[in-house]
Protein backbone atom coordinates (compact mmCIF):
# COMPACT_ATOMS: atom_id res chain seq x y z
CA UNK A 1 0.00 0.00 0.00
CA UNK A 2 1.58 3.33 -1.23
CA UNK A 3 2.08 6.00 1.32
CA UNK A 4 0.17 8.10 -0.74
CA UNK A 5 -2.81 6.73 -0.02
CA UNK A 6 -2.88 8.01 3.57
CA UNK A 7 -3.94 11.63 3.76
CA UNK A 8 -3.60 11.28 7.47
CA UNK A 9 -2.10 10.05 10.63
CA UNK A 10 -5.55 8.74 11.49
CA UNK A 11 -5.78 6.99 8.26
CA UNK A 12 -2.80 5.62 8.95
CA UNK A 13 -3.52 4.37 12.09
CA UNK A 14 -7.25 2.72 10.92
CA UNK A 15 -5.16 0.95 8.66
CA UNK A 16 -2.72 -0.47 11.28
CA UNK A 17 -5.54 -1.24 13.53
CA UNK A 18 -7.22 -3.21 10.26
CA UNK A 19 -3.98 -5.18 10.39
CA UNK A 20 -3.88 -5.97 14.07
CA UNK A 21 -7.63 -7.02 14.16
CA UNK A 22 -6.64 -9.45 10.93
CA UNK A 23 -3.65 -10.77 13.36
CA UNK A 24 -5.79 -11.13 16.49
CA UNK A 25 -8.38 -13.05 14.57
CA UNK A 26 -5.93 -15.44 12.69
CA UNK A 27 -4.42 -16.16 16.22
CA UNK A 28 -8.09 -16.90 17.60
CA UNK A 29 -8.20 -19.29 14.82
CA UNK A 30 -5.40 -21.04 15.19
CA UNK A 31 -6.03 -21.75 18.53
CA UNK A 32 -9.05 -23.16 17.94
CA UNK A 33 -6.82 -26.25 15.96
CA UNK A 34 -4.59 -26.48 18.51
CA UNK A 35 -4.38 -29.77 19.81
CA UNK A 36 -2.55 -29.46 22.99
CA UNK A 37 -3.80 -27.29 25.93
CA UNK A 38 -0.19 -24.83 26.29
CA UNK A 39 -0.09 -24.27 22.46
CA UNK A 40 -3.67 -23.06 22.38
CA UNK A 41 -2.99 -20.77 25.24
CA UNK A 42 -0.13 -19.94 23.58
CA UNK A 43 -1.63 -18.37 20.57
CA UNK A 44 -4.69 -16.94 23.29
CA UNK A 45 -1.61 -15.26 24.69
CA UNK A 46 -0.56 -13.88 21.12
CA UNK A 47 -4.42 -13.37 20.27
CA UNK A 48 -4.30 -10.91 23.45
CA UNK A 49 -1.06 -9.21 22.25
CA UNK A 50 -2.76 -7.90 19.10
CA UNK A 51 -6.09 -7.07 20.98
CA UNK A 52 -3.48 -4.69 22.98
CA UNK A 53 -1.36 -3.37 20.88
CA UNK A 54 -4.89 -2.65 18.82
CA UNK A 55 -6.03 -0.74 21.93
CA UNK A 56 -3.14 1.52 22.15
CA UNK A 57 -3.61 2.30 18.72
CA UNK A 58 -6.55 3.35 19.27
CA UNK A 59 -5.94 5.60 21.81
CA UNK A 60 -3.08 7.12 20.06
CA UNK A 61 -3.52 11.12 20.15
CA UNK A 62 -2.10 13.58 17.78
CA UNK A 63 0.23 14.79 20.45
CA UNK A 64 1.38 11.35 21.63
CA UNK A 65 2.02 10.14 17.78
CA UNK A 66 4.57 13.07 17.48
CA UNK A 67 5.97 11.99 20.72
CA UNK A 68 6.61 8.62 19.60
CA UNK A 69 10.32 7.36 19.44
CA UNK A 70 11.03 4.31 17.89
CA UNK A 71 12.65 1.73 19.96
CA UNK A 72 15.35 -0.60 18.27
CA UNK A 73 14.38 -4.45 18.81
CA UNK A 74 17.03 -6.69 18.63
CA UNK A 75 16.34 -9.54 15.97
CA UNK A 76 17.04 -13.17 16.42
CA UNK A 77 16.75 -14.38 13.06
CA UNK A 78 16.36 -18.05 14.62
CA UNK A 79 13.21 -18.04 12.33
CA UNK A 80 14.30 -16.48 9.00
CA UNK A 81 16.70 -19.35 7.97
CA UNK A 82 13.67 -22.38 8.61
CA UNK A 83 11.18 -23.81 6.38
CA UNK A 84 8.21 -22.00 5.55
CA UNK A 85 5.50 -23.64 7.57
CA UNK A 86 1.75 -24.23 6.51
CA UNK A 87 -0.69 -24.24 9.36
CA UNK A 88 -3.48 -27.31 9.87
CA UNK A 89 -5.12 -28.97 12.26
CA UNK A 90 -2.20 -31.20 13.34
CA UNK A 91 0.59 -28.28 14.01
CA UNK A 92 3.17 -28.44 16.06
CA UNK A 93 4.17 -25.93 19.06
CA UNK A 94 7.17 -25.65 16.61
CA UNK A 95 5.21 -24.83 13.17
CA UNK A 96 3.61 -22.32 15.27
CA UNK A 97 6.09 -20.30 16.36
CA UNK A 98 7.98 -20.64 12.48
CA UNK A 99 4.76 -19.55 11.26
CA UNK A 100 4.06 -16.60 13.56
CA UNK A 101 7.18 -15.42 13.73
CA UNK A 102 7.30 -14.91 10.28
CA UNK A 103 3.53 -13.25 10.03
CA UNK A 104 5.27 -10.56 12.67
CA UNK A 105 8.11 -10.40 10.35
CA UNK A 106 6.22 -9.79 7.15
CA UNK A 107 4.47 -7.02 8.90
CA UNK A 108 7.28 -5.35 10.47
CA UNK A 109 8.52 -5.17 6.68
CA UNK A 110 5.35 -3.86 5.39
CA UNK A 111 5.66 -1.07 7.75
CA UNK A 112 9.83 -0.51 7.64
CA UNK A 113 8.77 -0.36 3.79
CA UNK A 114 5.99 2.56 4.42
CA UNK A 115 8.30 4.49 6.70
CA UNK A 116 11.07 4.74 3.76
CA UNK A 117 8.73 5.58 1.29
CA UNK A 118 6.84 8.26 3.92
CA UNK A 119 10.21 9.69 4.30
CA UNK A 120 9.69 13.56 5.25
CA UNK A 121 5.58 13.41 5.40
CA UNK A 122 5.42 13.17 9.16
CA UNK A 123 3.88 9.60 9.03
CA UNK A 124 7.77 7.71 8.98
CA UNK A 125 7.60 8.13 12.84
CA UNK A 126 4.41 6.28 13.26
CA UNK A 127 5.63 3.38 10.76
CA UNK A 128 8.71 3.01 12.38
CA UNK A 129 6.98 2.89 15.68
CA UNK A 130 4.05 0.24 14.37
CA UNK A 131 7.58 -1.79 12.84
CA UNK A 132 9.17 -1.46 16.12
CA UNK A 133 5.86 -3.24 17.47
CA UNK A 134 6.23 -6.25 15.33
CA UNK A 135 9.78 -6.93 15.81
CA UNK A 136 8.62 -6.87 19.55
CA UNK A 137 6.18 -9.65 19.00
CA UNK A 138 8.75 -11.56 16.77
CA UNK A 139 11.23 -11.48 19.29
CA UNK A 140 8.88 -12.66 21.94
CA UNK A 141 8.35 -15.83 19.79
CA UNK A 142 11.61 -16.60 18.53
CA UNK A 143 12.38 -16.20 22.33
CA UNK A 144 9.37 -18.77 22.74
CA UNK A 145 11.26 -20.64 20.06
CA UNK A 146 14.85 -21.07 21.63
CA UNK A 147 13.39 -21.72 24.91
CA UNK A 148 11.14 -24.60 23.95
CA UNK A 149 12.23 -25.80 20.46
CA UNK A 150 16.10 -25.27 20.46
CA UNK A 151 16.91 -26.28 24.01
CA UNK A 152 15.05 -29.60 24.06
CA UNK A 153 16.66 -30.52 20.75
Amino acid sequence: MPTSSFRSAAEVITFAIGREIEAAEAYARWADMARTPGLRELLLYLRDQEVSHRRLLEGLTDEAIRALEPAFVPDLGIVDALADETLAGDMSLQEVLIFAARKEKQAAELYESLARTAAGTGHQQLFLFLAGQEREHKLKLEAEYEKNVLQEN
